[in-house]
């Protein structure tokens, strides 16, 4: 074998990859500064500053997107750090964020970090616009897709984008971020929904806040890069697992909603609706969003497995109004495919 060729096998994917796997995260040589991130971070704090906002939140790499609760920091994914991370990531997840995508939700954990720098949840006036801060957070939520009271942003799997309906906390980011991006035009945009009044109301807090100090500087990290033990092959795994549990539950909280417990001496089992009508859901499928039959196919099969194994059923009578319960269910689950390219479960 030639010193070339052994050196194009040393320098290779599949060595890097392999070497990459075993690795400890703590281990590998990863920080904001000098990495792709670093001029994304930098237009952020130029975007805030150009608010004239005085506060400038920290950001550090930890395993996803996020805020430590109340905490005025800002969690960025590790692998966003290392070109050949973020090829990993693409390659395990399916999908990597863009630089659109990475600024969008940059503006969405600088609201979060806004809103605990300042205690804003605090104020009266802000319970009155989003809600209570103190609401219990859910991971699994059931949004209205055509409502007007929240603006529309971030695409997070599985619920597309109406993400601001998960929690105030979440409306309040959602909101700060159409505020802060730059020619979003949110004026015009949204004058004639009703959720323009919370955008009036962030754009005069964050005027009054123009020139003050942050409230709290708590520099909680949650998860930072440099304390995850895992190698990288052992973080995919527990990762893939995550989503698939994930996924799986928001099907089942959905299934158990369409098909709820019936009383009565006869009871067919859901799977045999599924069957029936499997030809015209497929139609539906296709005509209302943009899957093909074979992907509308694949959906609807991975949803009669789970109404299979969770042994749902319904009485013969309520037929119609199952049904229309799973051409809705089936119909939302297509738009979040058209949102982020996933098909659930």
């Amino acid at each position: 074998m030639s010193a070339k060729t052994i050196r194009s096998l040393v320098q290779s994917w599949e060595t890097v990859r392999f070497e990459l796997l075993k690795t400890r995260i703590s281990g590998l040589p990863l920080a904001v500064e000098g990495s792709p991130l670093e001029r994304h971070v930098a237009r952020l704090r130029r975007e805030m500053e150009a608010k004239r906002l005085r506060f400038e939140p920290e950001v550090y790499l930890t395993d996803s997107w996020g805020c430590p609760d109340r905490t005025p920091v800002i969690g960025v994914p590790f692998y966003l750090a290392d070109p050949r991370l973020a090829r990993l990531e693409e390659e395990q997840a399916g999908d990597i964020e863009d630089p659109h995508t990475i600024m969008m939700l940059l503006r969405h954990e600088a609201g979060h970090a806004v809103n605990y720098a300042y205690r804003l949840w605090r104020r009266p006036s802000w319970g009155q616009i989003f809600g209570p801060f103190t609401k219990p957070y859910r991971d699994a939520f059931r949004p209205d897709r055509t409502s007007r009271n929240y603006v529309r942003h971030i695409a997070a799997y599985p619920y597309g984008r109406t993400y601001a309906q998960k929690h105030p906390d979440e409306d309040f980011a959602e909101t700060f971020a159409v505020w802060l991006t730059p020619r979003s035009d949110w004026r015009q945009s949204y004058r004639n929904w009703p959720v323009i009044r919370k955008l009036l109301y962030v754009d005069r807090l964050m005027k009054d806040l123009r020139g003050t100090a942050p409230e709290s500087r708590r520099c909680r990290l949650l998860r930072p890069v440099d304390r995850m033990n895992l190698t990288l092959a052992e973080f995919y795994g527990k990762k893939a697992e995550r989503f698939r549990r994930d996924a799986r539950g928001y099907v089942d909280d959905s299934l158990h909603d369409a098909f709820p417990a019936s009383r009565g001496q006869v009871l067919r089992p859901a799977t045999a609706l599924f069957k029936r009508y499997h030809d015209r859901l497929v139609e539906r499928v296709v005509h209302w969003s943009v899957l093909t039959p074979a992907e509308a196919d694949a959906l609807l099969r991975k949803l009669e497995a789970r109404a299979s194994a969770l042994g749902l059923s319904y009485r013969p009578g309520a037929e119609g109004e199952r049904l229309m319960d799973v051409v809705s269910l089936v119909i939302a689950l297509a738009l979040d495919y058209a949102y982020t390219g996933r098909l659930t479960g």
